[in-house]
């Protein structure tokens, strides 16, 4: 029997092959050698051995997959991406000297909005870009962006979850002739392209996305912006003391680092970023050539700023939204209302979505249309 396909924007699907092996594994978990150690992973001391080469394991093959330069730290934490909007600016609002906690914002949808929000109870938070007026359908000219001198950093969120709209590259903040840091929240995005680590200085996400399952955030961090938190900062979300303590400084996620681990394993063996993000495009572009050919579904986010991960559309007639998703749940295809902030629908297409999937939402669209025409 097919397993439906999940269209959550997360948490999210996770690849089958690794929800078996988590399963296989749940009661005694082996080591490399094949030798059970009597317990499961989730009841295991953060501070032993055999956790501690998962941990390790997991590192090495997230830096591997990500080509993290040996000058970046991982941190793996708490909280969530939400959470690091609280986080970010403790650690890094005050990394100019002489100058006010600062940090500017570009605003291209809801959680860079909640970001900027957020950050001003801690440091002078300035949008310096928004597309808000557009009703975030495109993202501001970076020759646009109005960024202040003594700011610490400028932070986006790369891809939309709810408006759909991503940052296809990374902005070059030194070809501005600014010396600002750019901070990411890579949430939806990381993993599913490469990263250009020469224009970042710091990235963070939860992990429920592309990583594995809700209750692990990733850091992702150039060792010199450590050591610079505010006094206020707690010190179980001061970066400093997390790298010193290797992401142990209080107890970890420690199942969830497990299960990232495994997706981990699983994205080296589809060939790495490359391969996934060609299977990615692939996707994305078949989703969105069906909506573009259609006269009942339409994506009002420009071309050149679409999202590969999360594609929102909506039905022109909007009274057939709930047959709509009635259908598509008795044709297996889960999840797919949109966030409640902007209605119509959305599909999420992370790694562990495979094209048959797509395909088979494309089909059932069509088939949808041409019944009601």
């Amino acid at each position: 029997m097919q397993r439906p396909y999940n269209f959550s924007a997360g948490p999210a699907m996770m690849p089958i092959a690794v929800l078996a092996q988590a399963a296989e594994e749940m009661l005694d978990w082996p080591d490399a050698n094949g030798v059970r150690c009597g317990m499961g992973v989730m009841e295991m001391s953060h501070r032993g051995s055999q956790f501690i080469t998962i941990y390790e394991q997991a590192v090495s093959d997230l830096r591997e997959l990500l080509a993290v330069p040996a000058d970046f730290k991982i941190l793996f934490m708490q909280g969530g991406g939400l959470a690091e909007n609280a986080i970010v600016p403790l650690n890094l609002s005050a990394l100019r000297a002489n100058a006010p906690a600062a940090a500017d914002f570009v605003v291209t949808g809801s959680w860079s909005e909640k970001s900027a929000l957020e950050a001003q109870k801690y440091c002078s938070a300035q949008v310096v870009a928004s597309g808000a007026a557009e009703q975030f359908i495109r993202i501001p000219e970076v020759a646009s962006w109005r960024l202040r001198e003594h700011a610490s950093y400028v932070h986006i969120c790369s891809n939309e979850t709810i408006h759909g709209v991503e940052f296809h590259s990374l902005p070059d903040l030194k070809a501005l002739g600014s010396s600002t840091e750019l901070v990411v929240d890579f949430s939806s995005q990381i993993a599913s392209r490469t990263v250009d680590w020469s224009r970042v200085g710091l990235g963070f996400g939860g992990a429920q996305k592309n990583l594995g399952p809700a209750g692990l955030t990733l850091v992702v961090v150039r060792e010199d912006l450590l050591g610079r938190a505010l006094p206020i900062c707690p010190s179980a979300f001061d970066y400093q003391k997390v790298a010193d303590h290797h992401s142990m400084y209080n107890t970890p996620p420690t199942y969830a680092i497990y299960m990232a681990g495994l997706v981990f394993k699983w994205l080296k063996q589809q060939g790495g970023i490359a391969a996934i993000e060609r299977a990615n495009v692939a996707k994305a572009e078949l989703l969105y050539r069906t909506i573009d050919a259609s006269s009942l579904y339409f994506n009002p986010v420009h071309p050149d700023c679409r999202s590969r991960m999360n594609v929102p559309f909506f039905l022109r007639e909007e009274r057939l939204n709930d047959a709509f998703l009635e259908g598509a749940k008795a044709a297996c295809l889960l999840q797919l209302k949109g966030h409640k902030s902007v209605g119509g629908m959305r599909a999420s297409l992370y790694n562990a979505m495979p094209l048959a999937g797509v395909q088979a939402l494309a089909d059932f669209m069509t088939d949808f249309e041409r019944k009601r025409a």
